[in-house]
Protein backbone atom coordinates (compact mmCIF):
# COMPACT_ATOMS: atom_id res chain seq x y z
CA UNK A 1 0.00 0.00 0.00
CA UNK A 2 1.38 3.55 -0.92
CA UNK A 3 1.49 5.38 2.05
CA UNK A 4 -0.75 9.11 1.31
CA UNK A 5 -0.16 12.62 2.22
CA UNK A 6 -3.79 12.26 4.12
CA UNK A 7 -2.51 8.88 5.50
CA UNK A 8 0.73 10.61 6.82
CA UNK A 9 -1.30 13.28 8.55
CA UNK A 10 -3.84 11.08 10.33
CA UNK A 11 -0.68 8.63 11.36
CA UNK A 12 1.27 11.31 12.88
CA UNK A 13 -2.02 12.85 14.76
CA UNK A 14 -2.87 9.28 16.13
CA UNK A 15 0.39 8.63 17.21
CA UNK A 16 0.75 12.16 18.60
CA UNK A 17 -2.60 11.73 20.84
CA UNK A 18 -4.36 14.69 18.83
CA UNK A 19 -7.17 13.06 17.17
CA UNK A 20 -8.81 12.28 20.48
CA UNK A 21 -7.30 12.43 24.44
CA UNK A 22 -6.34 10.16 25.67
CA UNK A 23 -6.16 8.66 29.55
CA UNK A 24 -3.07 8.55 30.41
CA UNK A 25 -0.52 9.90 33.32
CA UNK A 26 1.55 12.83 32.04
CA UNK A 27 4.62 11.22 32.08
CA UNK A 28 3.05 8.39 29.92
CA UNK A 29 1.99 10.96 27.80
CA UNK A 30 5.20 12.76 27.41
CA UNK A 31 6.89 9.51 26.15
CA UNK A 32 4.38 8.54 23.34
CA UNK A 33 4.75 11.90 22.28
CA UNK A 34 8.39 11.29 22.43
CA UNK A 35 9.62 15.06 22.95
CA UNK A 36 7.33 18.37 23.87
CA UNK A 37 8.97 21.28 22.75
CA UNK A 38 9.71 23.18 26.05
CA UNK A 39 11.58 26.74 24.76
CA UNK A 40 8.52 28.25 26.16
CA UNK A 41 7.70 27.48 29.93
CA UNK A 42 4.00 26.97 29.61
CA UNK A 43 4.71 24.84 26.16
CA UNK A 44 4.81 21.57 27.33
CA UNK A 45 1.88 22.29 29.68
CA UNK A 46 -0.68 23.20 26.42
CA UNK A 47 0.90 20.26 24.58
CA UNK A 48 -0.57 17.86 27.16
CA UNK A 49 -3.78 19.88 27.70
CA UNK A 50 -4.04 19.00 23.72
CA UNK A 51 -3.53 15.01 24.69
CA UNK A 52 -4.63 13.76 27.80
CA UNK A 53 -8.43 13.88 28.91
CA UNK A 54 -8.87 15.68 32.25
CA UNK A 55 -5.47 17.48 31.80
CA UNK A 56 -4.49 18.73 34.78
CA UNK A 57 -1.23 21.20 34.98
CA UNK A 58 -0.44 20.01 38.58
CA UNK A 59 0.43 16.66 37.52
CA UNK A 60 2.74 17.71 35.11
CA UNK A 61 4.44 20.03 37.99
CA UNK A 62 4.94 16.96 39.79
CA UNK A 63 6.15 14.92 36.98
CA UNK A 64 8.76 17.50 36.92
CA UNK A 65 9.77 18.06 40.26
CA UNK A 66 9.99 14.06 40.85
CA UNK A 67 11.97 13.89 37.83
CA UNK A 68 9.89 11.36 35.66
CA UNK A 69 9.67 14.48 32.94
CA UNK A 70 12.94 15.89 32.41
CA UNK A 71 13.51 19.52 30.83
CA UNK A 72 16.75 19.74 28.78
CA UNK A 73 18.50 21.01 25.28
CA UNK A 74 18.13 18.33 23.02
CA UNK A 75 16.99 17.81 19.81
CA UNK A 76 17.32 20.55 17.26
CA UNK A 77 19.52 22.30 20.14
CA UNK A 78 16.54 23.28 21.44
CA UNK A 79 14.49 22.62 24.92
CA UNK A 80 12.74 19.28 25.56
CA UNK A 81 10.32 17.94 27.89
CA UNK A 82 11.27 14.35 27.32
CA UNK A 83 10.55 10.75 29.75
CA UNK A 84 13.35 10.61 31.80
CA UNK A 85 13.87 6.84 30.10
CA UNK A 86 14.27 8.48 26.99
CA UNK A 87 17.07 10.90 28.39
CA UNK A 88 20.12 9.34 28.49
CA UNK A 89 20.14 7.78 25.10
CA UNK A 90 18.48 10.95 23.42
CA UNK A 91 21.17 13.27 25.24
CA UNK A 92 23.74 10.78 24.20
CA UNK A 93 22.49 10.63 20.36
CA UNK A 94 22.68 14.57 20.63
CA UNK A 95 25.88 15.17 22.21
CA UNK A 96 28.63 15.74 19.32
CA UNK A 97 25.69 18.02 17.75
CA UNK A 98 25.31 19.73 21.00
CA UNK A 99 28.65 20.34 21.87
CA UNK A 100 29.96 21.29 18.12
CA UNK A 101 27.17 24.15 18.34
CA UNK A 102 28.96 25.46 21.18
CA UNK A 103 32.67 24.92 20.74
CA UNK A 104 32.75 25.59 16.87
CA UNK A 105 30.86 29.31 17.60
CA UNK A 106 32.80 32.17 17.80
CA UNK A 107 31.54 33.06 21.08
CA UNK A 108 33.27 30.34 22.59
CA UNK A 109 36.28 30.74 20.71
CA UNK A 110 36.93 34.04 22.08
CA UNK A 111 37.22 32.88 25.53
CA UNK A 112 40.59 31.41 24.66
CA UNK A 113 40.04 27.82 25.89
CA UNK A 114 40.08 24.84 23.61
CA UNK A 115 37.28 22.13 23.99
CA UNK A 116 39.08 19.63 26.01
CA UNK A 117 39.50 22.45 28.64
CA UNK A 118 36.21 22.91 28.80
CA UNK A 119 35.10 19.31 28.64
CA UNK A 120 37.72 18.67 31.59
CA UNK A 121 35.14 21.35 33.66
CA UNK A 122 32.17 18.76 33.69
CA UNK A 123 32.71 16.42 36.40
CA UNK A 124 32.98 18.53 38.39
CA UNK A 125 30.04 20.32 37.66
CA UNK A 126 28.07 17.49 37.71
CA UNK A 127 29.21 17.06 41.54
CA UNK A 128 28.52 20.50 41.95
CA UNK A 129 24.53 20.44 40.74
CA UNK A 130 23.59 17.27 42.55
CA UNK A 131 21.27 19.91 44.02
CA UNK A 132 20.23 22.73 41.72
CA UNK A 133 22.38 25.72 41.02
CA UNK A 134 21.08 29.39 39.33
CA UNK A 135 23.39 30.67 36.47
CA UNK A 136 24.83 32.72 38.53
CA UNK A 137 26.24 30.21 40.90
CA UNK A 138 27.29 28.39 37.82
CA UNK A 139 29.17 31.35 36.70
CA UNK A 140 30.56 32.58 39.65
CA UNK A 141 31.75 28.49 40.20
CA UNK A 142 33.48 28.67 36.15
CA UNK A 143 35.05 31.99 37.74
CA UNK A 144 36.75 30.58 40.49
CA UNK A 145 38.46 27.54 38.38
CA UNK A 146 39.25 29.57 35.58
CA UNK A 147 39.38 33.19 36.07
CA UNK A 148 37.81 36.09 34.36
CA UNK A 149 36.63 35.12 30.99
CA UNK A 150 35.20 37.57 28.16
CA UNK A 151 30.67 36.85 27.78
CA UNK A 152 29.26 34.75 27.59
CA UNK A 153 31.03 32.62 29.98
CA UNK A 154 32.30 28.95 29.31
CA UNK A 155 29.27 27.75 31.74
CA UNK A 156 27.25 29.25 28.31
CA UNK A 157 28.17 26.42 26.21
CA UNK A 158 28.48 23.80 28.98
CA UNK A 159 24.46 23.82 29.73
CA UNK A 160 23.69 23.10 26.33
CA UNK A 161 26.37 20.36 25.70
CA UNK A 162 26.58 18.96 29.25
CA UNK A 163 24.71 16.62 31.00
CA UNK A 164 22.66 19.64 32.92
CA UNK A 165 18.76 19.59 32.97
CA UNK A 166 16.59 22.27 34.29
CA UNK A 167 16.08 22.03 37.70
CA UNK A 168 12.23 23.11 38.72
CA UNK A 169 12.42 26.64 39.78
CA UNK A 170 8.70 26.90 41.55
CA UNK A 171 7.38 29.26 39.56
CA UNK A 172 4.31 29.50 37.43
CA UNK A 173 4.39 26.66 34.78
CA UNK A 174 7.32 25.21 36.82
CA UNK A 175 10.31 27.40 34.85
CA UNK A 176 10.68 30.82 35.42
CA UNK A 177 12.70 33.42 33.65
CA UNK A 178 15.78 32.61 35.31
CA UNK A 179 16.31 28.90 35.14
CA UNK A 180 18.24 26.46 37.38
CA UNK A 181 19.89 23.30 36.66
CA UNK A 182 21.07 20.29 37.84
CA UNK A 183 23.18 16.97 36.95
CA UNK A 184 20.85 14.86 34.84
CA UNK A 185 20.92 11.03 34.31
CA UNK A 186 24.08 10.16 32.25
CA UNK A 187 24.09 6.83 29.82
CA UNK A 188 26.17 4.57 30.03
CA UNK A 189 29.31 5.27 28.88
CA UNK A 190 30.24 1.73 27.17
CA UNK A 191 27.54 2.15 25.16
CA UNK A 192 28.29 2.98 21.27
CA UNK A 193 26.94 6.79 19.88
CA UNK A 194 25.26 4.98 16.74
CA UNK A 195 23.16 2.55 19.26
CA UNK A 196 21.60 5.86 20.61
CA UNK A 197 20.81 7.30 17.27
CA UNK A 198 18.88 4.36 16.35
CA UNK A 199 17.28 4.41 19.57
CA UNK A 200 16.19 8.03 18.94
CA UNK A 201 15.20 7.21 15.36
CA UNK A 202 13.10 4.45 16.32
CA UNK A 203 11.29 6.60 19.18
CA UNK A 204 10.82 9.59 16.57
CA UNK A 205 9.18 7.10 14.41
CA UNK A 206 6.80 5.88 17.13
CA UNK A 207 5.50 9.31 17.56
CA UNK A 208 6.01 10.57 14.26
CA UNK A 209 5.78 7.73 11.42
CA UNK A 210 6.04 6.93 9.09
CA UNK A 211 9.08 9.09 8.34
CA UNK A 212 11.69 9.59 5.79
CA UNK A 213 15.42 10.34 6.57
CA UNK A 214 14.72 13.84 5.49
CA UNK A 215 12.42 13.92 8.22
CA UNK A 216 14.56 12.45 10.86
CA UNK A 217 16.94 14.94 9.83
CA UNK A 218 14.88 17.66 10.57
CA UNK A 219 13.51 16.89 13.46
CA UNK A 220 16.62 16.11 15.35
CA UNK A 221 19.34 18.41 13.69
CA UNK A 222 21.74 15.52 12.66
CA UNK A 223 22.89 15.20 9.39
CA UNK A 224 21.38 13.37 6.72
CA UNK A 225 24.45 11.21 6.21
CA UNK A 226 24.36 9.88 10.54
CA UNK A 227 20.70 9.12 9.94
CA UNK A 228 21.21 7.52 7.08
CA UNK A 229 24.16 5.34 8.65
CA UNK A 230 21.83 4.63 11.20
CA UNK A 231 19.10 3.34 9.50
CA UNK A 232 21.08 1.12 7.33
CA UNK A 233 22.90 -0.44 10.61
CA UNK A 234 18.57 -0.32 12.36
CA UNK A 235 17.21 -2.14 9.11
CA UNK A 236 16.04 -5.13 10.61
CA UNK A 237 14.29 -3.07 12.98
CA UNK A 238 12.85 -0.87 10.65
CA UNK A 239 10.04 -1.43 8.11
CA UNK A 240 10.38 0.40 4.59
CA UNK A 241 7.00 1.53 2.93
CA UNK A 242 6.23 3.71 -0.30
CA UNK A 243 5.09 6.74 -0.46
CA UNK A 244 3.78 10.15 -1.68
CA UNK A 245 6.03 10.64 -4.89
CA UNK A 246 8.15 7.81 -4.72
CA UNK A 247 9.42 8.47 -1.51
CA UNK A 248 10.48 6.12 0.26
CA UNK A 249 9.49 6.05 4.37
CA UNK A 250 10.56 4.25 7.01
CA UNK A 251 8.27 3.10 10.05
CA UNK A 252 8.34 0.87 12.95
CA UNK A 253 7.18 -2.96 11.99
CA UNK A 254 4.87 -3.66 14.21
CA UNK A 255 3.03 0.00 13.79
CA UNK A 256 0.10 0.57 11.05
CA UNK A 257 -1.03 4.01 9.43
CA UNK A 258 -4.27 5.46 10.66
CA UNK A 259 -7.58 5.57 8.21
CA UNK A 260 -7.39 8.50 6.19
CA UNK A 261 -10.82 9.25 6.94
CA UNK A 262 -10.72 9.59 10.59
CA UNK A 263 -11.68 12.92 10.97
CA UNK A 264 -9.61 15.22 12.46
CA UNK A 265 -10.32 17.67 15.51
CA UNK A 266 -9.13 21.06 15.49
CA UNK A 267 -6.47 21.74 17.90
CA UNK A 268 -4.30 24.55 19.20
CA UNK A 269 -0.42 24.12 18.81
CA UNK A 270 2.12 25.70 20.86
CA UNK A 271 5.18 27.84 19.27
CA UNK A 272 7.32 25.62 17.35
CA UNK A 273 5.59 22.74 18.34
CA UNK A 274 7.21 19.55 17.02
CA UNK A 275 3.70 18.98 14.94
CA UNK A 276 4.61 22.01 13.12
CA UNK A 277 7.82 19.73 11.13
CA UNK A 278 5.62 17.43 9.52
Amino acid sequence: MVVTTRHLNRATLDRQLMLRRAQLPVDEAVRRAVALQAQEPASPYLALWNRVESFRPENLTAAFAEGRVIKASLMRITLQAVHRDDYPAFRHAMAPSLRASRVYDRRFQGLGLTPVDADALIPDLLAFTARPRSNADLDAWTRERLGDLPPPGVWWALRTYGPFVHAPAGAIWTFGTRPAYAAGPVADSDRPSDESIQYLIRRYLAGFGPASVADIAQFTMLKRSVVRAAVTAAAGTLRARPGPDGLELLDLPDLDVHDPDTPAPARLVGMWDSMLLD
